[in-house]
């Protein structure tokens, strides 16, 4: 039956991702499971979901290097419209968070969390990392998390909740290990800081968007603010156009695929019409053929009517073959 297949599927990847190596996770089973998530199934979903928390819990060292790609991928699952794949991906979620090895943030990845499977929760999120002291190194992947919550707390109306997004940025911006780190992270964060920094009426607020829009600056490896906000200028538009081109050449091949299709449809119909047409002809030779067989045959017994000789020889009249 279906339910014991989809058991026993389940069983199988199960035991596939306890099994493999620590080596297949980036480059082999997270690629699929990602592409599993584009599925139009929500067991498939919710099964995909469950396996990136097996491999977040087999292999956290592996998921934590990975989770700048994780983390939007299973956000976006959020949103479902299956109660089933929410609450996978909510699990999902803060297994993967939780494989970070940043000591500062460990205490608020709970909240953080809650915060992006709950919007109304940022402020309360911002606020748990308002009170976190940033010692340790910040990479990608603590990157990764905290950014996605910090660029939603900077878009908030009130000035007050924007301001303790820029202490948080500044604090951590300090510890960033890379520019190549932060870098994916900047067009999230140096706009919106920009924004505070240009329309807040408060200087005091003012003040501490420009001293995290520097420390980001630094962080991100550019002299000035000018500079960073060009350079992501420029690699956001890059980035839009790729998306374009992206978007036309799949348009490009969704019509070459639809004029390939019209072409065999409307040779199939040629083809189609040709053999009845064939077909016809047939039919048509056949009625000749039995009409000029059938009218021979009439042809025949109408002369065996008006000869006096039979089809064996004898007379019709009396019988006998000499008469």
């Amino acid at each position: 039956s279906n339910g014991a297949v989809r058991e026993a599927a389940e069983d199988t990847s199960v035991a596939i991702i306890k099994l493999a190596s620590s080596h297949a996770v980036p480059k082999l089973i997270c690629p699929v499971l990602f592409e599993a998530l584009h599925s139009p199934e929500w067991r498939v979903k919710a099964l995909a979901l469950d396996s990136i928390a097996q491999c977040a819990s087999k292999h956290p060292a592996k998921v934590s290097k990975l989770l700048p790609v994780i983390i939007p991928i299973v956000t976006a699952q959020v949103w479902d419209t299956k109660a089933q794949v929410t609450k996978a991906a909510s699990s999902t979620l803060l297994a993967a968070c939780n494989t970070n090895i940043n000591p500062d943030v460990l205490p608020a990845i709970p909240a953080v969390v809650n915060a992006i499977v709950k919007p109304a929760e940022t402020l309360k999120a911002v606020d748990e990392l308002m009170a976190t002291t940033f010692v340790a190194t910040v990479d990608a992947s603590t990157l990764s998390i905290l950014c996605p919550i910090l660029s939603r707390g900077l878009k908030e109306k009130n000035a007050l909740h924007q301001r303790k997004c820029c202490v948080v940025i500044e604090n951590m911006s300090r510890l960033v290990d890379s520019p190549e780190a932060v870098a994916p992270f900047g067009p999230l964060l140096v706009p919106e800081l920009k924004k505070v920094a240009e329309n807040v009426q408060f200087s005091d607020i003012r003040d501490a968007a420009l001293a995290a829009l520097n420390a980001l600056t630094k962080a991100l490896g550019h002299a000035d603010i000018e500079s960073a906000v060009k350079t992501i200028m420029q690699a956001e538009a890059e980035a839009a156009e790729a998306e374009q081109k992206r978007i036309q050449a799949e348009r490009d091949a969704e019509k070459a695929k639809e004029e390939e299709n019209r072409i065999r449809e409307e040779e199939e119909r040629r083809q189609f019409r040709e053999a009845m047409e064939a077909q016809r002809l047939l039919d048509k030779l056949a009625l000749q053929e039995e009409e000029e067989k059938k009218a021979e045959e009439d042809k025949k017994k109408e002369k065996q009517k008006l000869s006096t000789k039979s089809a064996k020889g004898t007379c019709q009249g009396c019988g006998l073959k000499k008469c």
